[in-house]
């Protein structure tokens, strides 16, 4: 109750007109959501570039924090075929690469069911020979996806999983949707939701969940601002870390912004956004 009364008093501020350089001084560090924020899968979003090189002009710090579950290097390459300058990819931080860290540490030697994509492979190509097709005999599922047969029919992993919720479930990005350009696409999320429905459990790697955001850079004792267009991943994630936020409003919740306004939308999501800009300028 004391979270909902905080949120009904707060108005989040519209920097659409004062931009980003207006608070920037007050921030020692953030952490700015990739897709819906900076691109939107196809082209750059100009503006946010330029809001990226401000911020390093200003001598503060920044990570591309995002919930794309494949490593540093292979976001890398597919951002620098966008035309991302290699000064900005040095602070590319994915949800992949947390997880990767802790299937080396916790499952290297273990039989894992790999749910996703043919193009995800390159996050377990270190333990490639550990993946089995029978997901019988998998000790683990790890979920980085949908396959690309079934991208639409969330049902049909109802039926795959069913039988198998006693096995833990690894899920490298705990989005439920993205929009790429203008098509809307379910993301692994999605599946572990229904994973988690049927009774298994489920480990997350990625926004809102804290580990993602210790591993990619020191962030003790500074004052940080997340900014992205997800109110389920990036905004709650500032909210559970006590960060400050601020919403993209033309990502993936732009209709429902529109049509309800940014009080009654962040009401409805339970979350606390400090600030509102259209597009991520400076």
């Amino acid at each position: 109750m004391w979270f909902l009364s905080v949120i009904s008093h707060l108005m989040t501020k519209n920097l659409d007109k004062d931009g980003l350089r207006s608070i920037a001084k007050n921030y020692d560090l953030f952490f700015i959501d990739l897709w819906g924020v900076v691109h939107n899968g196809i082209n750059l979003h100009s503006g946010a570039i330029e809001a990226l090189n401000e911020i390093d002009k200003s001598k503060k710090k920044y990570v591309l924090l995002t919930n794309a579950p494949r490593p540093n290097s292979t976001v890398k390459i597919f951002l620098k075929k966008l035309g991302m300058d290699n000064k900005i990819l040095e602070n590319v931080y994915t949800s992949g690469q947390a997880a990767l860290s802790y299937l080396k540490k916790k499952h290297l030697g273990d039989f894992f069911y790999h749910i996703g994509p043919l193009r995800d492979f390159d996050l377990f190509n270190n333990f490639v020979k550990n993946k089995t097709k029978d997901i019988e005999l998998s000790e683990y599922i790890l979920c980085t996806g949908l396959f690309d047969d079934y991208d639409q029919d969330l049902n049909y992993y109802k039926d795959l999983l069913n039988n198998h919720v006693k096995k833990k479930m690894i899920c490298t990005n705990p989005d439920l949707i993205v929009d790429r350009g203008n098509k809307r696409e379910l993301c692994a999320g999605s599946v572990a939701m229904i994973f988690e429905k049927l009774g298994g459990e489920v480990i997350y790697f990625g926004k809102p969940y804290p580990e993602v955001y210790n591993q990619s850079i020191n962030n003790n004792n500074k004052k940080i601002l997340a900014i992205g267009d997800n109110l389920n991943t990036d905004i709650k994630g500032a909210n559970l870390l006590n960060y400050d936020s601020m919403i993209i409003s033309n990502g993936i919740h732009k209709e429902e912004i529109k049509n309800e306004g940014i009080e009654k939308v962040s009401k409805n999501y339970e979350v606390l956004i400090n600030y509102i800009q259209s597009e991520l300028k400076w």
